[in-house]
């Protein structure tokens, strides 16, 4: 029989719950399966909870990405995609960035609409022409928003342009009859276009001119490129180009129509026989000569009833370097039209002047290295635009008298101090462009600056992209850099300009500034006052007619309507302002 062996701690009921060793097995291999399945448990459940916390991360991340920034003036812009008026439409919104002062203040949201309350079209290839689009980064916000039917004829305008501009249809038509020289009793399309003539500054403003008028008359705008209007501005409607054909049959003409040409129409009323009241023309095409020479006949284009014979002409050819704007509100045709597009007639040019006019990409380069480098940073931007009249090398005396009189004496800019040096510094700056084909002025007030310190402790900085010494009208990179200055200029916050100036009035108006102009020296003599503040800040129109044409009489135009006065700058000029009576 044999003998078995305990293990000493075997009958311990602490040391071994089972001493009668059934079951012992059983239960240490069930023990170690419930523990596993517990640790398991553990473990599904720890990754679970990392599961959904990464899950709820991503889907934060996701509702809000992360966006490059966009600066302007030192702010963060990121796009975002809005639904307005059950239409998908896209708004930038601008987060200022908190500065060393304003480390506590709270975020400050602002959304700046790109399509300029419905001015602007959309759908367009955004890189094609980024001023477009981004120009809205640059500005204050406009006060002057277009009316409800200006935005309708816009959109109605650019449907008749896609239909009729170009290689069309249409255009084809009646390209071929003008071509034949076969007269249209009626045509699909009626055309506008404009011959590229003068100065980039007069360009601009005719441009705008003509544009109205063919807003006005049903007709397509059609634009001589010239050399470098291809260069300087976007495409402004979508899909179907605003620049007339190389092959258009009369542009080898464009440079010999003048007022001795056959179907010059003041020429054609001088020959013609019929009374007003019975007049028909019956040519293809007319030519308008609108340019400061123009004669009597040539300025009844702006009777009502020279509108109704030419109404019907297929082609009409326009060469004008004058912004007529203010004579078309003096045409009863057109009066309520104009009431209706323009309820505050002084933002005529500052609301088609940002519809038509958007800098390349080569221009908008220009434009915003030279902005973010020299002007984002300060706290007020001081535009001086300085156009001399005088013949002669400058820079001149009195020219420069008269600009620090009128900063001085309108608290543009502040005095300095020559005798005791100012030792509390403001922490404000004022960045202060000076344009002109000279650099005399800008170096002058950069040194007068420089070497004083202002009596208010404020700095002040002097910037001139470019001084060309003299005007080059034909060069296309002089041209660039003009057009890249006017907007420039239209980005500060106070404006002062030079009498005279077309340069100074696009920058005026495209800025919806109100500047102060300088009065036109005479005798090389300062003026007092050296300037005064605008009534309004659109153009003035330098040759406009004196003419009643019901009663066929000299009349004083700038005394018709309370809307049309002389101008500031130029006794016999008209421009337009806003009459409080009619608001």
């Amino acid at each position: 029989m044999k003998r078995l062996r305990r293990n000493p701690d075997e009958s311990d009921p602490e040391t071994n719950p089972d001493p009668d060793g059934e079951g012992s097995f059983s239960k240490d291999q069930h023990e170690r399966k419930c523990g596993l399945s517990s640790m398991k448990m553990m473990g599904f459940f720890v990754v679970a909870l990392m599961v959904v916390s990464v899950v709820f991360s991503v889907s934060v991340v996701l509702q809000d990405p992360p966006s490059d920034g966009v600066l302007e003036s030192g702010k963060n812009v990121r796009f975002l995609d809005v639904m307005e008026s059950s239409k998908e439409e896209q708004v930038l919104e601008v987060q200022p960035q908190k500065g060393p002062v304003d480390d506590d203040a709270p975020s400050i949201e602002v959304r700046k609409d790109k399509l300029l309350s419905g001015l602007l079209a959309a759908g367009f290839d955004e890189t094609s022409c980024v001023s477009r689009y981004q120009s809205v980064l640059y500005r204050k916000e406009s006060q002057h928003k277009p009316s409800p039917y200006l935005i309708s004829r816009l959109r109605s305008y650019e449907a008749l342009h896609k239909r009729c501009g170009p290689y069309t249809e249409s255009y084809n038509k009646t390209l071929e009859k003008l071509k034949t020289g076969h007269h249209l009793e009626s045509t699909d399309c009626n055309y506008l276009v404009w011959i590229s003539f003068s100065g980039l500054g007069n360009r601009i403003l005719t441009l705008a001119s003509a544009f109205l008028y063919a807003l006005l008359t049903n007709r397509v705008l059609l634009v001589d490129p010239g050399t470098d209007m291809v260069d300087l501005f976007c495409e402004p409607f979508p899909e179907v180009s605003w620049f007339l054909p190389l092959d258009f049959p009369l542009k080898n003409q464009f440079g010999s129509f003048d007022q001795k040409s056959p179907h010059c129409y003041g020429r054609m009323l001088k020959n013609s026989s019929f009374p007003n009241s019975s007049k028909s023309i019956s040519a293809p095409f007319v030519y308008l000569h609108l340019v400061h020479d123009y004669d009597d006949q040539d300025k009844l284009f702006f009777c009502d009833e020279d509108q109704t014979s030419l109404r019907k002409v297929p082609w009409l050819i326009m060469k004008t370097d004058n912004y007529f704007v203010p004579s078309l509100f003096l045409i009863p045709t057109f009066e309520q039209e104009l009431s209706n597009l323009f309820p505050r007639k002084e933002a005529v040019f500052h609301l088609l002047g940002r519809y038509i006019f958007h800098p390349t990409n080569p221009v908008w380069g220009l434009i915003t290295r030279y902005y973010q480098a020299y002007l984002a940073k300060a706290d007020e931007r001081i535009g001086i635009q300085i156009r001399v009249f005088d013949t002669g090398t400058g820079p001149f005396q009195h020219v420069l008298d008269q600009i620090i009189a009128c900063t001085l004496k309108e608290n543009l800019l502040p005095d300095i101090s020559t005798e005791k040096p100012i030792i509390n510094q403001s922490q404000k700056s004022k960045a202060v462009l000076v344009t002109s084909l000279s650099g005399g002025y800008f170096e002058r007030l950069r040194d007068m600056y420089w070497e004083h310190p202002t009596v208010t402790g404020e700095v002040i900085g002097f910037y001139q992209p470019s001084h060309e010494e003299y005007q080059q009208t034909e060069k296309q990179f002089h041209n660039r850099k003009a057009w890249a200055e006017m907007y420039l200029l239209s980005l500060t916050d106070v404006l002062i300009t030079s009498s005279w100036s077309t340069f100074g009035y696009v920058a005026q108006s495209l800025g919806g500034l109100k500047p102060w102009i300088l009065y036109k020296p005479e005798n090389r003599t300062a003026p007092d006052p050296p300037c005064g503040r605008v009534m309004s800040m659109e153009p003035c129109f330098h040759a406009p007619p004196f003419y009643d044409c019901k009663a066929k009489r000299g009349i004083d135009t700038g005394a018709v309507v309370p809307h049309v006065r002389h101008c500031e700058d130029m006794s016999w000029g008209l421009k337009l302002v806003d009459n409080e009576s009619e608001l």
